[in-house]
């Protein structure tokens, strides 16, 4: 067997197994302008244009993980800048969390009897519309979910910033926002935001609505930004077809 014929039956090998791993994550750019993705712990980041999709592998174990989109970012050709959402330290491969407003994808991978947590949050406050879940759907709170209401557009005076909407701990701290000293519950400002993405965390004691499971070792999962291929959309229904991507491997 020549060289070039067994690079090519090992590279087909580890391709097939990386594809077919669970906890392989998509994150699909279907907005109407370049997102440059950030995901840590596991990822880094990547820009993408409209249609293109960028896929990592998270190994078991992967915790107090998020993905993100940024926006309006100029990078050099050191991968060195800023983003006016999301911005990271000013590097377009993220080693730390980005700096609010940005809505999040969080998961845990096989925590809890072999159970894949993970959620929707704006407790960073919101930038892109975005939904998040399961490739393959399973029972109970294994579907995906979405948070693609015209936040943007309706948000508070108090809490609008440039390219996004802050969420109250970000803009005020304190017990009452950012339950940092025991028990909270929901104030008026929470409430914005639960009222328009029912699913997502709103606040940092929001569990009970928005934490959502999945048996581990069996899924794989997609973050979409703009998942009906504009800013916003009021629609509560999850599109049942996927857009066409372009593939790119990390």
């Amino acid at each position: 067997m020549s060289h070039l014929t067994t690079c090519l039956v090992f590279f087909l090998l580890a391709f097939v197994t990386y594809t077919n791993a669970s906890g392989v994550f998509e994150v699909h750019n279907n907005c109407p302008y370049t997102v440059w993705a950030a995901a840590t712990p596991i990822g880094g980041g990547r820009r993408l244009e409209r249609g293109q999709s960028w896929w990592f592998w998270a190994p078991p174990g992967t915790k107090m993980a998020r993905i993100w989109g940024r926006t309006n970012c100029n990078f050099d050709g050191a991968g060195r800048g800023w983003c006016e959402t999301g911005d990271c330290g000013g590097v377009l491969e993220c080693k730390g969390w980005g700096k609010p407003p940005n809505t999040l994808a969080e998961y845990a991978l096989n925590q809890f009897s072999n159970l894949d947590f993970w959620d929707i949050s704006v407790i960073d406050g919101f930038n892109i519309p975005m939904s998040f879940g399961p490739t393959n759907p399973g029972p109970g709170k294994c579907h995906p979910i979405q948070c693609v209401a015209n936040i943007n557009g309706e948000c508070p005076g108090s809490l609008r910033v440039p390219g996004g909407c802050n969420n109250p701990c970000t803009t005020f701290g304190g017990q009452q926002y950012c339950c940092t000293q025991g028990p909270c519950g929901p104030t008026d400002l929470s409430r914005f935001f639960k009222q328009r993405c029912p699913d997502a965390y709103s606040y940092p004691q929001d569990d009970p609505t928005s934490t959502f499971t999945c048996q581990s070792w069996t899924t794989d999962y997609k973050v979409m930004f703009c998942p009906y291929g504009s800013t916003h959309n009021e629609t509560t229904n999850f599109p049942l077809e996927m857009p066409t991507s372009t593939l790119e491997l990390a």
